[in-house]
């Protein structure tokens, strides 16, 4: 099969890659690029696991060719901290016990991140729409919901 060389940017970082045309985005994140946050769960976009941001978009990664990427900014949870200090969503996550087994976390949060960055103020219903694109196997929908409220009302209050 023939590859072709594309640029990507994650995290910052620029990247020049030999791609297949047909690999996905998540498999050349994971395998290539070893940014092992982005996971696949259903592998047809329902699930939310694979979830990366593109430019400040929650997308899913299975569902996007690595060649769909070329210029634009990917972000994946290894890029959320700034020296050294997580970002405020992973702060919360952590705070409200957000996690079990802590698979679906990255896709939770990358879609916490996309919606408080379009409303900084989401209300509960806001908050359980924007994030049923994503599945906890573990159960932890409430502290979920419970996390991202108090991020949002973090932000009112500042």
């Amino acid at each position: 099969m023939t590859t072709h060389e594309i640029k990507l940017n994650v995290n910052g970082e620029e990247y020049l890659l030999e791609v297949a045309p047909d690999r996905r985005l998540l498999d050349v994140l994971r395998e290539d690029l070893r940014l092992h946050s982005v996971r696949e769960g259903c592998g047809i976009g329902l699930c939310g696991t694979c979830t990366i941001l593109v430019d400040g978009k929650a997308i899913s990664s299975c569902l996007m060719l690595a060649s769909q990427a070329r210029g634009k900014e990917i972000t994946t949870v290894e890029g959320l901290s700034k020296n050294g200090r997580l970002h405020p969503v992973q702060e919360a996550f952590i705070k409200h016990s957000a996690f079990q087994c802590a698979y679906c976390t990255p896709g939770f949060i990358l879609s916490a991140i996309a919606l408080l960055t379009e409303d900084p103020n989401p209300d509960e219903d806001t908050i359980r729409e924007y994030l049923a694109g994503n599945i906890c196997r573990c159960g932890s929908y409430l502290n979920i919901l419970e996390a991202v409220k108090v991020v949002g009302k973090e932000s009112r209050d500042e």
